[in-house]
């Protein structure tokens, strides 16, 4: 299987799926100039596809196999039955991805990185692809080391990666999903409604929802809030010192951590 294509084929389609869904059924309006965002989105993730190409590429997956070769990792020393792997190892893989965001959050250097995602002053599936390069590679290395040490089956590294690359566009979705359906999923998996709040201007609802797929970990560390206190149309979204959407363009994004 050609991990790349089959990733791209899911994300493709998937992005055209939920960008349909936004024009249909939008949860809430646009602040700011939607073709300008999109065009800086765009920007920064064909940028880190070219960047992830020409250096780390599949590191992830070329850890998986590496380490499955040699028999290295926890899952190589034990024998479970596939379905039980699966299963821990998903469970492992998002819980580390869920402390890796909070550590995107709380440790400053990092932050400088990671404030480049919360700069969107609107929240729409292109906001799930915009992120700064050295964090992209960063996370890159993250999981590969959690992939090593887990001696994952490549298999179920290509599922998560994909899931991983789904919730991230699904979950900064413009989408209205029925009130009943988001209590519903939410009580499993992260939404677009749970998931808005963290990305509000004020610190104390930043500080909240950093889940990616389950909606299980914010829970256990009393992370998880139901909504912004303003409501989903009310809460202003973005960083409170960066109000001006003309100048947060591909440049300034690119050279914001290092200012």
């Amino acid at each position: 299987m050609n991990e790349a294509a089959f990733r791209l084929s899911v994300f493709l389609i998937l992005f055209a799926l939920l960008g349909l869904a936004e024009l249909r059924w939008p949860r809430r309006p646009l602040r700011d100039d939607k073709a300008r965002r999109w065009r800086t989105n765009l920007g920064l993730v064909a940028l880190n596809i070219l960047i992830q190409r020409v250096t780390l590429g599949a590191a992830v997956l070329a850890t998986a196999l590496y380490v499955g070769d040699r028999g290295f990792g926890l899952f190589n020393q034990i024998i479970l039955p596939l379905w039980l792997e699966a299963a821990l190892a998903l469970l492992v893989l998002d819980a580390a991805i869920y402390l890796q965001h909070v550590a995107t959050h709380k440790v400053p250097w990092l932050w400088r990185l990671h404030r480049v995602h919360h700069t969107d002053l609107d929240v729409d599936i292109s906001t799930g692809l915009r992120f700064h390069p050295v964090e992209i590679m960063l996370s890159l290395l993250y999981k590969a080391a959690i992939v090593a040490l887990l001696g994952a089956d490549p298999l179920i590294v290509l599922i998560y990666e994909t899931l991983l690359s789904a919730f991230a566009l699904f979950t900064h979705g413009n989408i209205a999903l029925p009130e009943r359906w988001d209590g519903t999923v939410r009580l499993f998996f992260c939404t677009p409604d749970m998931h808005r709040r963290h990305h509000s201007t004020q610190p104390d609802e930043t500080d909240s929802n950093y889940g990616n797929i389950l909606s299980l970990w914010d829970r256990l560390a009393r992370t998880y809030f139901e909504s912004p206190a303003l409501g989903q149309q009310g809460v202003m979204l973005g960083l409170a010192e960066e109000r001006k959407g003309e100048k947060l363009g591909l440049k300034r994004l690119l050279l914001m951590p290092f200012r």
